[in-house]
C-alpha cells in the first residue's frame, strides 16, 4: 500500500549480533497450499500495521500487539525498513538507515533496530508472527528513491540493477535477518513491499527477486521467503493489473525456487477498477496458480476505503473458499493508543468498533468453525 504517517531516529554503529536467543517451538512454515503455524496446519487471518516499529512507547507496542493476540489474529505484517538521505533533526524520531554521499549506514540505536527489536519480542510474547519486508517500492519512508537519491542513479528502476544500491539492500538484508534468524516470532522475510519496475522487461524483478531470496536463504534457512508483490501480471484480463506493465509476471516469480509463498494485494479504487465484485475473480485466478505451482498464496493487503463490511467481506469468504489461498491481512489495523488514535487513511480498522466485529471478529469465528472442514492440500 503506497500510504505514509510522518517518519518517525541517531546513528549507532552496525551490529550483527543476534540480539535474540534460539527460542524453543518451531518456526512458521507451508505444507503443500497451507501455512503450518505452531503446530496448526490451516488458513490464517491477519492484518497490517506498517507504524507499529515507529513507535517510541513499549507499552503502545505491548497493548496494539495484545489487542491483536486476543481477536484472534496470528499474522501481523510491519515495515522493516525506514531510509533517510539526512538524519533526522529530532533524537526521537525513528530510521533505521541513512543513505547519503555513495553510501548506507544502519541504525541500530534506540532510535533505529532496536525499536523492531521491542515489537518482535512483543510479537513473542503474544503468539503473532510476522512478516518484515526490507524496503519499499514508494517514496513512503524512503523507499528505493532514497538509494538513488545517494547513489546516483537514473530513476528508480535502476535501483534493481545497481550494484552499489544492490550492495547497500544486502547489506541491510544480513543485518535484519541476521538479528531475528533465531526468533520464531518471523513467519516471513519479504523482499519488497509491492515492488515494480514500470516499463520495464520482466526478466528484471524476476532475476532480482531470484538473486535476493538466494541470498536470504543463504543467511537463514530456516524462516519462509516472499517477493511481497501486488500479484500483477496474469492471464485472465485485459484490465490494468493483469498486465505487465509494472514488470512482474506472478506465474513466473512464484516459480522461484527460494521463494516459499505468494502475495497479492487489492485496491479497486487505487487500480481504476469501478467494481468492487471484479475482486473476487482477481483472488480466484491468483488461487489456480498458486494451486498450479504447488505453492501458497497469501491474500496480503486489501481494503475499500470508508466501507469494510460489505464487498469486503466477499472478498474474504472468497480468499477462504479458495484452493491456493492460505491467509489473508486486511489493510489496515488501527488502534487507540497514548497519544490518541492511530492514522485513518480511510482503509483503517479501529479495535474495538462495528467495523472491526465485521471484518475481525466474524470472519476469525469463520475461519474457526471451517477449520476442521478445510481441506488441506499437500502435493
Amino acid at each position: 500500500m503506497k500510504y505514509s504517517l510522518s517518519i518517525l531516529a541517531t546513528i549507532a554503529p552496525l551490529a550483527l549480533a543476534t540480539p535474540f536467543a534460539r527460542q524453543s517451538g518451531s518456526n512458521p512454515s507451508v505444507d503443500g497450499l497451507n501455512f503450518v503455524i505452531d503446530g496448526e496446519t490451516g488458513y490464517f487471518a491477519g492484518t497490517n500495521a506498517y507504524w507499529l516499529p515507529f513507535l517510541t512507547d513499549d507499552a503502545d507496542v505491548d497493548l496494539a500487539m495484545g489487542h491483536l493476540a486476543e481477536s484472534g489474529l496470528k499474522i501481523l505484517r510491519v515495515w522493516g525498513f525506514n531510509d533517510v538521505n539526512t538524519v533526522p533533526s529530532n533524537n526521537a524520531t525513528v530510521y533505521f538507515q541513512l543513505h547519503e554521499n555513495g553510501a548506507s549506514t544502519i541504525n541500530t540505536g534506540s532510535n533505529g533496530l532496536q525499536r523492531l527489536d521491542y515489537v518482535v519480542s512483543s510479537a513473542e510474547k503474544e503468539g503473532i508472527k510476522l512478516i518484515i519486508p526490507f524496503v519499499n517500492n514508494w517514496d513512503d519512508y524512503g523507499g528505493m528513491n532514497a538509494y538513488v537519491t545517494a547513489y546516483g542513479g537514473s530513476d528508480q528502476t535502476s535501483w534493481y540493477t545497481d550494484a552499489d544500491m544492490q550492495g547497500a539492500y544486502q547489506t541491510y538484508i544480513e543485518a535484519v535477518v541476521s538479528r531475528y534468524a533465531d526468533s520464531t516470532a518471523i513467519l516471513a522475510w519479504e523482499l519488497g513491499n509491492e515492488p515494480r519496475c514500470s516499463s520495464c522487461d520482466t526478466s528484471v524483478i524476476n532475476k532480482w527477486a531470484t538473486e535476493t531470496s538466494a541470498f536470504v536463504k543463504s543467511i537463514d534457512p530456516n524462516h519462509l521467503v516472499t517477493i511481497g508483490d501486488e500479484g500483477m501480471g496474469l492471464n485472465g484480463s485485459s484490465d490494468y493489473p493483469y498486465q505487465t506493465t509494472e514488470g512482474n509476471d506472478f506465474a513466473l516469480n512464484l516459480a522461484i525456487p527460494d521463494v516459499d509463498f505468494g502475495t497479492l494485494h487489492l485496491y479497486t479504487a487505487d487500480w481504476g477498477v469501478t467494481n468492487n465484485s471484479w475482486g473476487n475473480q482477481w483472488v480466484k485466478d491468483h488461487a489456480a496458480i498458486c494451486e498450479s505451482i504447488g505453492k501458497p498464496c497469501l491474500f496480503e493487503e486489501y481494503g475499500i476505503k470508508d466501507d469494510h463490511c460489505t464487498d469486503e467481506l466477499d472478498w474474504q469468504d472468497t480468499a477462504l473458499a479458495a484452493t491456493g489461498i492460505a491467509g489473508d491481512l486486511f489493510w489496515q489495523f488501527g488502534d487507540t493508543l497514548s497519544a490518541g488514535e492511530t492514522a485513518d487513511d480511510h482503509y483503517t480498522v479501529y479495535y474495538g468498533t462495528e467495523d472491526w466485529d465485521c471484518v475481525v471478529t466474524d470472519h476469525v469465528a469463520e475461519i474457526g468453525s471451517g477449520q476442521s472442514a478445510r481441506k488441506y492440500i499437500r502435493l
